[in-house]
């Protein structure tokens, strides 16, 4: 007798195979990181040291790699919202210039923040293995996203990093 539901529980959607494809691909890299050597497979957005001068944060990038293990968790992907970049931006450059990590603003579904890691790579991989960050990566209900980054070479840290997820 053979399970009439076995074809559809055998086959996954294709987006949902392509998306772990490529997250597997980039937290490979990711994972590559070992004493400050930048992984050639990891895109430059990623991978850009961001302790440099006139280091810029591709955004795009940045939240494909996020949207990419959303996937993977079943969770819907986030568009870009230059109102919540600003606002990230906003958190971030107040959190390099006090060296205090800024308080959730009312209304977000979930800020994640991050300070001393360089790229943006090594910062997703900080978050992706911390269990309440990895949850709130996955936040079901966010559907808009904001990312910054902002370098105080004085600071504790250097380098903090701010991503805000809105409904």
């Amino acid at each position: 007798m053979t399970d009439p539901n076995f074809t559809r529980r055998a086959i996954r959607p294709l987006s949902a195979i392509a998306a772990a494809a490529a997250l597997s691909a980039v937290l490979a890299a990711c994972s590559a990181f070992s004493g400050g050597g930048t992984p050639e497979a990891l895109p430059v957005g990623l991978s850009a040291r961001m302790d440099q001068p006139g280091a810029s944060l591709d955004r795009a990038q940045a939240l494909g790699l996020v949207n990419a293990y959303r996937a993977t968790v079943g969770a819907p992907a986030l568009t870009a919202d230059a109102a919540l970049d600003a606002q990230a931006q906003e958190l971030a450059n107040q959190y390099a210039a006090s060296g205090s990590t800024p308080r959730t603003p009312q209304g977000l579904a979930a800020m994640r923040t991050s300070a001393g890691y360089a790229t943006f790579a090594e910062t997703f991989s900080g978050w992706r293995n911390s269990p309440p960050d990895a949850a709130a990566l996955a936040t079901a209900n966010a559907q808009r996203a904001g990312i910054a980054v902002a370098a105080n070479p004085a600071s504790t840290y250097g380098v903090h990093w701010v991503l805000v997820l809105g409904q």
